[in-house]
This record gives structure tokens, C-alpha cells and sequence, in this order.
């Protein structure tokens, strides 16, 4: 899914991080350097690459709460994964906010400060893992475009109302929309049978089915190629077994309008959509 957070489509969490890593990992090794060649200078060099990252560190932090915010679907293996991310990078930045206090307040205890500053780069390489996980195996922050399907679509719409007007019909043919409405994350779909509407959610890991593919009325999760059909909801390929919930989607006027059905989000509902009048 497309990173809240981006310069033309390039997400900025990614590019930011490597600046943490690198000063941490520096920190380490002047710290080495300093114990091993008893050099004052390397021990001073160590304790700006510590400070420079954790500086740094903040400011790739911003970018990521808030993909892991608004970008990881809910419900996903992928928000459990961002979760521990964020959690071993918290504990990364006060090892070495901890190492610097001690290597201020009690110069001559460089080997225990060493000690930690190698937690934490160890740490750092586990929480970085799970971050290229996010990133190759999950696709946050990734613009997915394929075909002619055009760019990500996304809209937030404040209403109360069952019936609620999505906009002018302006989707492409294959090219879906995902549409955050009473608490709901909604795909709208332009398919040869006209507009379609169903849950975003996938069945199986909880992918987001609005950043997968469509083509020929059928939907593909991005994450492990779960295909559903885009009329009656059914998964016709696994590894999902249950269908995604529909919903009822039909042009008036060429406007989009979305009937919201009341029941419980568990079941799976099958509701034929409206074909383009």
C-alpha cells in the first residue's frame, strides 16, 4: 500500500532509517576502536555518531508511526510484525541513549558501554529485518500500479448515512479505489460488469485486496495470491478459504453510490453488485 508518508510515490520511512543504522553501527565501532588502539579520539568520535543517531533515529520514527498508523491494514499479520518493529527500534534508541549517559557520566566503564551499544546493534539488525519483511514480503509503502489501472486511489468520506455517495464514476477499467467510510475500509471496483464493492480485508492474512490486482472481475491479494470474485464475494483460489464480505454499488447519475448493509462484520454476505445503469 501507498506510504502516507512519501515524496512523488517513494516513501520516506525507508530512505530515513539508514541514517540510524549507520550511526548507531559507527557508534559501535569507534567504541571498539577506542578500547582496542587506546585512542581518546576514537571514544569522542563514537559518542557524535551516537548523538547524530539518535537524532536521526526521531526523525525516522515520525514517518513510521504514522504508516503504521494509517497504511498497515488492521487486523493483518503485517500490523503484529509493525508492532514489534516499532517496539525493538524503541529499545534500540534508549540502549544508546542509555550507553551515552553512561559513557558521559563515567568515562573509565567503556567495555560495559560497549556491551550495550552491541545489544543494540543487534537488536537493530532483528528490527531491521522485520522492516524489509514489511516492506518485500507485506508491500507497505509500495505504489502498486499494473496495466492501465492508473494510480492509488484513496478517499475518506464522513457520512452516517446506509447510502452514501462515493463520487463521480471516474475509475478506470481494473483500477480499484479503497474507500474508508463508518469505520469500514471498502474497495470500489471498475470492472467489465460494471462497479463492484467489497470488504478490503483478506480472508486469509488480512492483506489489503485494494492494493492487490484486478483483472476479468477477479481480485488478488497482494501479499499470497488469494483470489476472490469480485460478484458474489466466493474465493476461488487460496490460500483463503472463506469469501470477502460484499456490498451493493451501483452509478446514478454517474455518481458511485455505496449501500452500506447493517449486520455483523464476520459473516460473509454475498451481494450481487449493480451493474452500471
Amino acid at each position: 500500500m501507498k506510504s502516507k508518508v512519501n515524496i512523488k510515490g517513494h516513501p520516506l520511512h525507508p530512505m530515513l532509517v539508514m541514517f540510524p543504522i549507520a550511526f548507531f553501527t559507527a557508534t559501535m565501532v569507534f567504541r571498539f576502536l577506542s578500547l582496542l588502539m587506546r585512542d581518546a579520539s576514537f571514544a569522542q568520535t563514537s559518542f557524535y555518531m551516537n548523538v547524530a543517531g539518535l537524532f536521526c533515529s526521531v526523525a525516522a520514527a515520525v514517518p513510521g508511526i504514522i504508516d503504521y498508523t494509517f497504511t498497515v491494514p488492521p487486523g493483518s499479520t503485517a500490523k503484529k510484525r509493525g508492532a514489534r518493529h516499532g517496539i525493538l527500534n524503541v529499545i534500540v534508541i534508549l540502549l544508546f541513549l542509555m550507553a551515552l549517559l553512561l559513557g558521559l557520566n563515567f568515562p573509565t566503564m567503556q567495555v560495559p558501554v560497549l556491551l550495550v551499544e552491541m545489544a543494540g546493534v543487534a537488536i537493530m539488525i532483528v528490527a531491521g529485518w522485520l522492516g524489509g519483511t514489511l516492506v518485500s514480503r507485506n508491500q507497505i509503502g509500495i505504489d502498486i500500479r499494473y496495466a492501465n489501472a492508473g494510480k492509488w486511489k484513496e478517499l475518506y468520506i464522513k457520512q452516517n448515512s446506509d447510502l452514501v455517495e462515493i463520487g463521480p464514476d471516474n475509475l478506470l477499467l481494473n483500477q480499484m479505489m479503497l474507500v474508508h467510510v463508518k469505520g469500514k475500509r471498502i474497495v470500489i471496483a471498475k470492472t467489465e460488469n460494471g462497479i463492484a464493492a467489497f470488504n478490503d480485508r483478506c480472508t486469509h492474512n488480512g492483506g489489503s485486496l485494494a492494493a492487490g490486482s484486478l483483472i476479468r472481475g477477479v481480485v488478488q491479494c497482494p501479499w499470497h495470491g488469494s483470489q476472490f470474485d469480485t460478484v458474489t464475494g466466493e474465493a476461488i483460489c487460496g490460500p483463503a478459504h472463506r469469501g470477502v464480505k460484499m456490498y451493493s454499488a451501483f452509478i446514478k447519475d454517474d455518481i458511485i453510490m455505496l449501500e452500506l448493509i447493517p449486520g455483523n462484520e464476520s459473516e460473509l454476505i454475498k451481494i450481487t453488485h449493480t451493474e452500471v445503469k
